[in-house]
């Protein structure tokens, strides 16, 4: 059998094959599922000079190649401010992609395990990229589904490639499908109408008109609703710029809900139209014609996914408060037209917003995986 090389990326040209890899191993599965992803993004995000994430922390790329031929590629990441924040000494691994042999899979994955304790880390986890604000995990269940915007996509024999490597299960993400057809559960009505009638609660639209004042209403709320939820790390002022000026182009101000009470800002529902429809359509081209057919296709598009939806956690006991972002996302989703959508992630060990989702009358459909190994 032929030598597996691993290889660091060192140059503009391995970095390109680095990004373009996705597009040599999904077209040869004949897989109708897979979404390319815009390449000017991608070009974003593994630069180094651009990307706010180098700016705390740091990653390498690698490629695996065979006979001159290039067959896998992972990322080795050192996310700092995950580690301050958690107090853990955790690597990552992420832009996980390898053909179906694990001799391929397992020389990538021992690379970033070296490369992980080399830097004095115990553990390496993924697939990351860059973090829990980023894409995240491994899809393990509901492959025959196509994947909706900003959420991974794979082959079903990673999961094979990836646990033979000695990686189990750090934590499972669930991925709901909601429809309107049966209309909103009568409890979560009543409550919600009660507290909007009742507190001093309003909820509004974002304006987009004022868009980086609500971004920065919005970042303060983001960061403080999910920061005792498993992996999460707060996004810096850079980082979440970053995100907002990449979804602009997206958000549709009537499916962005925020909460306030008091006049402050104190809850946030974010859905935006399921762009994917319209991106698998341009092979990852959004230039010169690609933005066109994006526009063509848009009017495709049926469903959202519900990005993020919670209230910050002095009032997250109040389940009234996000009853009533329950209600009013379901709602307005609705009257813009999505009568359906995916709300992802939530991790399995989030009972509160796991059993919401179950009394709004949304199913677990796909199942996401982040594996660990110590090193």
């Amino acid at each position: 059998m032929s030598k597996i090389e691993i290889v660091p990326v060192t140059n503009s040209r391995e970095q390109r094959e680095f990004m373009l890899l996705p597009w040599k191993i999904y077209p040869a599965l004949r897989d109708q599922h897979w979404v390319p992803p815009l390449i000017m993004d991608l070009k974003k995000k593994f630069d180094k000079t651009r990307h706010p994430f180098f700016l705390h922390s740091e990653a390498d790329f690698f490629l695996a190649r065979r006979d001159g031929e290039t067959v896998g590629r992972i990322a080795a990441i050192l996310n700092n401010n995950h580690n301050n924040f958690h107090h853990e000494r955790c690597a990552f691994f992420g832009f996980f992609e390898s053909i179906n042999e694990p001799a391929v899979a397992t020389a990538l994955l021992e690379r970033a395990a070296d490369w992980a304790r080399a830097k004095g880390m115990t553990a390496l986890r993924g697939p990351a990229n860059y973090s829990s604000n980023d894409t995240w995990g491994l899809l393990v269940e509901g492959f025959e589904i196509p994947p909706v915007i900003l959420m991974t996509y794979n082959p079903e024999y990673y999961v094979d490639l990836i646990e033979k490597a000695g990686f189990g299960k750090a934590m499972d993400l669930y991925a709901w499908w909601m429809t309107d057809a049966h209309g909103i559960n009568p409890k979560i009505q009543r409550l919600g109408e009660k507290v909007l009638k009742e507190e001093n609660i309003q909820l509004r639209t974002i304006k987009m008109k004022n868009f980086w004042s609500e971004v920065e209403s919005i970042k303060k709320v983001y960061n403080d609703a999910w920061s005792n939820n498993w992996g999460f790390v707060p996004m810096t002022d850079a980082e979440f710029e970053f995100l907002a000026k990449d979804l602009k182009p997206v958000v549709d101000p009537r499916l962005v809900l925020v909460v306030e009470k008091e006049g402050e800002p104190v809850g946030l529902s974010l859905s935006i139209p399921d762009y994917n429809v319209a991106l698998k359509k341009i092979n990852g081209r959004l230039l010169p014609l690609g933005l066109f057919k994006v526009l063509y296709h848009k009017r495709a598009i049926k469903h959202v996914r519900v990005i993020t939806l919670g209230v910050i956690r002095r009032l997250q006991t109040n389940s009234g408060i996000g009853a009533a972002l329950y209600m009013e996302t379901f709602r307005r989703n609705a009257a813009a037209g999505f009568h359906e959508g995916e709300f992802s992630w939530t991790l399995e060990n989030n009972a509160l917003i796991n059993r919401g989702m179950k009394l709004l009358g949304a199913e677990v459909y796909k199942r996401y995986r982040i594996y660990e190994r110590a090193v």
